[in-house]
């Protein structure tokens, strides 16, 4: 089976070196093995989404030398098939509608000694109404329908804990469909048999693994990394203040050094 990988930001800023990192080794992991390499762009998010940001993500991946196959895929363009598949999960009777204000779900979500918990089910069986609401995944009823749930990361298997995320929201107030239900859906129609990308994901697999189960989709290989941090030991991010790949760019960097720096440091 070839091997097909991708890339998918968000177009909401700039890229950082954190993108950068995880970019190179997503397309590497793909060359390296006469693959794949796809880029999407995961820009559902209207309120925040900018074209001049999708034009400044494929400057800066071209500056690192980086190139893709085929045509971008952009998430706003495959709304019908989240649709699809949200009314596929409410006919299997695992969604349901929370009406939770951001106020009310922190203040559910909190719990002793700094502790957070998983979203309580505050609005499960409760009658519906017309009023503001996201759709929710039942996750108890979820897991009972799915037989293994395991997957792997690296190579190694890692035993599934959906539960432990609670009831995660699958199509939100302002958007038509979350980071995981989008994310799980496209990595299928795109055919992408390895997920490279960076750690902090790692938690988000359980619950895409159970959306592949319920709705047989096929299973790719995991393959998470460690984020890059910066001298105080801070995940690299813009509101850390790392550098822009842009603002790099603008300075006279050569995007093969900086490539290179990182790939050096990948090992």
């Amino acid at each position: 089976m070839s091997v097909v990988t991708r890339f998918a930001p968000s177009p909401t800023g700039r890229l950082h070196m954190g993108h950068a990192f995880s970019a190179i080794r997503a397309h590497d992991f793909a060359r390296e093995r006469g693959g794949r390499f796809l880029l999407r762009i995961e820009d559902i998010d209207g309120t925040r989404s900018r074209a001049e940001h999708v034009a400044m993500i494929v400057a800066d991946l071209q500056w690192l030398g980086l190139s893709w196959d085929g045509e971008v895929v952009f998430q706003s363009a495959r709304l019908v098939s989240y649709a699809a598949v949200l009314k596929s999960l409410r006919e299997m009777g695992l969604l349901y509608r929370c009406y939770c204000t951001r106020a009310e779900i922190a203040e559910a979500l909190s719990a002793p000694h700094g502790a957070v918990a998983a979203y309580p089910g505050t609005c499960r069986g409760t009658p519906q109404r017309d009023a503001p609401h996201c759709w929710r995944i039942d996750m108890a009823a979820a897991v009972a329908r799915c037989g293994d749930l395991s997957w792997t990361d690296h190579g190694q298997v890692v035993a599934n804990e959906a539960l432990a995320q609670g009831d995660v929201v699958l199509a939100r107030k302002d958007a038509p469909a979350s980071y995981h239900l989008a994310v799980t859906i496209d990595d299928a129609e795109q055919g992408v048999t390895d997920v490279v990308r960076g750690r902090d994901l790692f938690e988000a697999t359980h619950v895409h693994r159970v959306l592949q189960a319920l709705l047989g989709l096929p299973v790719p290989r995991w393959w998470h990394h460690d984020l890059l941090v910066g001298a105080g030991g801070a995940r690299l991010a813009k509101r850390h203040g790392a550098p822009t790949l842009a603002s790099l760019r603008e300075a006279g960097v050569e995007g093969a050094e900086v490539a290179a720096t990182l790939r050096a440091g990948a090992g």
